[in-house]
């Protein structure tokens, strides 16, 4: 079994030498990479690349998740110089596995497989959230639950309005986008908002406000 770095050189080897007169099999120069399309964008277009040499000239079809893209079939579906374009994306339709296949009368190669995903974010379905009572000293979590979405996220919340800083006692996971508080204080109490950002697309939703207050049974102690 050859070693990736090995199946590298090898293929490098063969195109120098499978100028355009020596009939050979179909030789990848390009496969498909994943792509994560945002679904707001105003392009409207996908391209999933793929590059093919070969003697003679092989033909090129695509496969999602397995099955044959019928080019014939969806006007939205075109396939230029090998890759394949789709216009208008649909996310129900379109996100799935690809995989770009190339035949000539030597044979037949398979590229790797590449996600098409549709990165959005929904906005969150809650409209209130109950109020959480802490006792003043005491460690708290504020939790975020952000709403459906594909993409990475980013995180931060709002406190009476305006952006809750981080500190010693305030720590925001990047993980879950929940808020810490350690020892709570008077000072505390107010409505915190998460605010959720989809690094893909940009788009930003806030969560709704979760009203803190203090318990009036004593002070936390350890």
């Amino acid at each position: 079994m050859r070693l990736p770095w090995e199946l590298l050189i090898l293929q490098s080897f063969m195109l120098c030498l499978a100028d355009d007169s020596t009939l050979h099999g179909p030789i990848f120069i390009q496969e498909p990479s994943p792509v994560m399309f945002p679904l707001d964008s105003e392009e409207k277009k996908v391209k999933l690349n793929c590059e093919v040499k070969g003697n003679p000239k092989p033909h090129i079809r695509w496969k999602l998740n397995g099955t044959d893209v019928d080019i014939g079939m969806d006007f939205r579906y075109s396939v230029v110089e090998g890759s394949l374009l789709i216009n208008n994306p649909n996310k129900t339709q379109d996100a799935g596995t690809y995989q770009c296949t190339a035949t000539n009368s030597f044979g037949t190669i398979v590229s790797r497989e590449a996600k098409l995903q549709f990165a959005y974010l929904d906005n969150f379905k809650t409209r209130t959230r109950s109020t959480v009572s802490v006792r003043r000293g005491q460690g708290m979590v504020l939790l975020c639950g952000p709403p459906p979405h594909s993409g990475e996220l980013s995180y931060a919340w709002i406190f009476n309005e305006y952006p809750s800083y981080q500190d010693n006692r305030r720590f925001v996971s990047q993980e879950t986008g929940n808020l810490y508080i350690a020892k709570v204080e008077k000072s505390d109490v107010g409505n915190y908002t998460c605010v959720v950002t989809n690094t893909v697309t940009n788009h930003k939703v806030l969560g709704p406000p979760t009203p803190l207050i203090l318990r009036n049974d004593g002070e936390f102690s350890k």
